[in-house]
């Protein structure tokens, strides 16, 4: 079990700072370069590049009152949810498709009930 990671590219744990500017302010985000990919799979299904994304994302977070304290690991969290959501096909693994064109509430929606499910099994 362990080969299957041990032996994968190294280069996709590898850190990366990258720097983009939120509201004028200029600002360094740093993290392995797995999730920069993914990051950037997500910004280019709906037409954005990786900055783009990510200021639309802190904006959209701030709107809706979140504490982004751990900006970095909120950034993680998305792109492992984009890869779990696409598991469950509730987002298409094709990347024509793009992410702003889903019904974002009724996925969350089926994502509770799955997880009230999950809660009544166990």
């Amino acid at each position: 079990m362990c080969k299957l990671f041990i032996d994968a590219d190294p280069a996709l744990w590898r850190s990366a700072t990258h720097s983009l500017r939120i509201d004028g302010m200029v600002t360094s985000v740093r993290m392995e370069n797995y999730f920069w990919q993914l990051l950037e799979e997500i910004a280019q299904r709906d037409g954005m590049n990786t900055a783009q994304m990510i200021t639309r994302l802190y904006h959209e977070s701030i709107d809706a009152g979140h504490d982004l304290g751990n900006f970095t690991s909120f950034l993680r969290v998305c792109a492992l949810r984009y890869q779990a959501l696409q598991l469950s096909g509730e987002i298409p693994a094709s990347v024509t498709v793009p992410i702003g064109e889903l019904d974002a509430q009724q996925i969350l929606a089926r994502e509770r009930i799955r997880h009230d499910h999950q809660k009544r099994v166990h």
